[in-house]
Formats: C-alpha cells, sequence, structure tokens
C-alpha cells in the first residue's frame, strides 16, 4: 500500500492542484492525507475528501511547524512506502510510477524526484531558480550513477515507513534529516529524474533569503553537520558547481546574474552560520513564510 503525505499550510489556492495531479497516478488501494492547521486549507482538502474516499484531512490543533506536521501524518499513514509532497508543487504526468519504481530493490530505502522550475528565466530571481534546479540534477545524477549518497528533494520524495524516524521538530531542512537517517541505516537513496515536480519559487531577494536561510540553515544543525554523510555545503558548492553555473548562462546578462548568486550564495551561509552557529535560533523564528512562491 502506498501513502501519500502531503503537508500544507495557507494554502488553498494551491493545494487542490496539488491534489489533483494525484489522483489519476495513484495505484489502487492507496491513500493521499493532507495536514494542515488553517481553515482555509482544510475547508478544500475537505472538499476532495468528500468526493474521494481514499483522501483524509489529518488535523493539527495548533501549528507547530512542517516537522510536527509530518510526524502527525506519518503516524496517520498506513502505507509500507510514504510518498512527501507539499501543498504548493504539482507533480508531473508518470511521476509517481517512476518514483516507486526503484522499490522493487530491497536495498533501496528512500527514492527523490526531480524539480524543475515554473519560474520565468528571463528574470534573475527566475534564473537563479532554473540554474539550482539543474545543478542539484546534474548532482545526483552522478551520485545515483556512482552508488553514493544523495539528498532528497522535500517537494517530492518517497520512503519505507518502518525505517522513518520521528522527525526533530526543531529541524529546520526535514528532508535532509530523513536523507541522513535512512543512509545512515545502511540503505541507498536513489534518484528517479523522470518523476517531475514543480515548483514555483520566490521572486524577490528578501522572499530567496528567508527560503534559503530555512533550507540551508539545516545543513548546520547537529542532525546533519554530525553524519558521516554530506552532499551540500559551501566548500562542496564551491568545488563542485562553480564551473557548472559559468557554463549555465547563455547570455552576458544571465553570466552577470551568475556573478551575483556567488555573491548571493555568499551572504546566504554567513547569515546561516550567523542565525544557526551563533545565535541558535529556533525554527519558529526561521521559519517565515515566503509569499511569492505561493
Amino acid at each position: 500500500m502506498i501513502s501519500i503525505l502531503i503537508t500544507a499550510y495557507r494554502e488553498a489556492a494551491t493545494v487542490g492542484q496539488a491534489i489533483k495531479a494525484f489522483l489519476p497516478q495513484m495505484p489502487a488501494g492507496s491513500e493521499l492525507l493532507v495536514v494542515c492547521p488553517d481553515g482555509e486549507t482544510t475547508a478544500v482538502v475537505r472538499q476532495y475528501a468528500q468526493k474521494y474516499p481514499h483522501i483524509r484531512h489529518i488535523a493539527e490543533p495548533t501549528r507547530r511547524g512542517k516537522p510536527a506536521a509530518l510526524n502527525l501524518g506519518l503516524q496517520a499513514a498506513q502505507g509500507d512506502i510514504v510518498v512527501f509532497s507539499d501543498g504548493d508543487v504539482v507533480i508531473g504526468d508518470g511521476a509517481l510510477e517512476q518514483l516507486l519504481a526503484p522499490f522493487s530493490d530491497k536495498r533501496v530505502g528512500a527514492v527523490t524526484g526531480r524539480p524543475f522550475s515554473n519560474s520565468p528565466r528571463s528574470t534573475m530571481l527566475g534564473y537563479w531558480s532554473h540554474l539550482l534546479v539543474e545543478g542539484a540534477h546534474q548532482t545526483r545524477q552522478k551520485r545515483d550513477a556512482a552508488g553514493e549518497f544523495l539528498l532528497c528533494s522535500g517537494y517530492l520524495f518517497a520512503a519505507r515507513r518502518e525505517i522513518l524516524p520521528p522527525i526533530p521538530e526543531d529541524a529546520l531542512a526535514e528532508d535532509a534529516v530523513i536523507s541522513h537517517r535512512i543512509a545512515e541505516q545502511g540503505l541507498r537513496i536513489r534518484y528517479a529524474p523522470k518523476a517531475d515536480v514543480y515548483v514555483k519559487y520566490p521572486t524577490n531577494y528578501r522572499d530567496w533569503l528567508r527560503q534559503k536561510v530555512r533550507s540551508a540553515g539545516g545543513y548546520a544543525q547537529s542532525y546533519v553537520r554530525n553524519s558521516p554523510f554530506s552532499m551540500r555545503s559551501p566548500k562542496l558548492e564551491a568545488q563542485q558547481g562553480t564551473l557548472l553555473a559559468v557554463k549555465f548562462a547563455r547570455s552576458p546578462r544571465e553570466l552577470w546574474w551568475t556573478l551575483c548568486l556567488f555573491a548571493a550564495r555568499l551572504h546566504l551561509w554567513l547569515l546561516v552560520f550567523w542565525q544557526v552557529r551563533v545565535r541558535k535560533r529556533p525554527l519558529t523564528t526561521l521559519w517565515q513564510r515566503v509569499e511569492s512562491t505561493k
């Protein structure tokens, strides 16, 4: 049995599209769970639940962040494999089949999909999103081919339920925590490059920093920092990403935007060090809603 677990908060305008993309792809006997605390999103989910008996709304009495919402969903999930996604993204046609196929190998503990940017490449922030998802794609592809550790994307991934530990409620990057815990059990994480998921990325620098400080900050927390596995760090970015980023540019304007991204990433990692390692700010202050992605 497959359980699809979607977490959402104030995403009444997008959660319906997220659900509809999964519906025609779900295997017989599978279930779709949506965890959300707010009334507007809940109302949309309940409309779908009334129409489709295999959809369930999981109530979250008080909003405590995404890790807590995921733990609630995992407690309710009945499937042997849990598919994780968000209420503001849309999976591509055939993505679920591609995501589930590698689980025929018992040595596989998790499989991650491939994010695509829905943002226009004609703006600087949109260009950054296309460059970064392409960089992540190439990194995962190389690591998967070499049998090396790779990180799951929180936008779309799946894992065997029996091996999933409770997620620390102060985790800033829950997908990274899950990835490391699975690898530490000696299981492989595979990449399904045809399991597409379409994502709208921030359209202004303030929102970009909010989103990236939270996600990159997770790699500075002890849950990930002390793991023997690694795929993402300032050093790895500089070593493996610089040439790819420069080659990605198609015009002088895009090359300039690439140089701006180098400066932005430096700004980001300095903020992460200050906010997470020095000030040790909690999830409640670092997790801020990114309005321009909705």
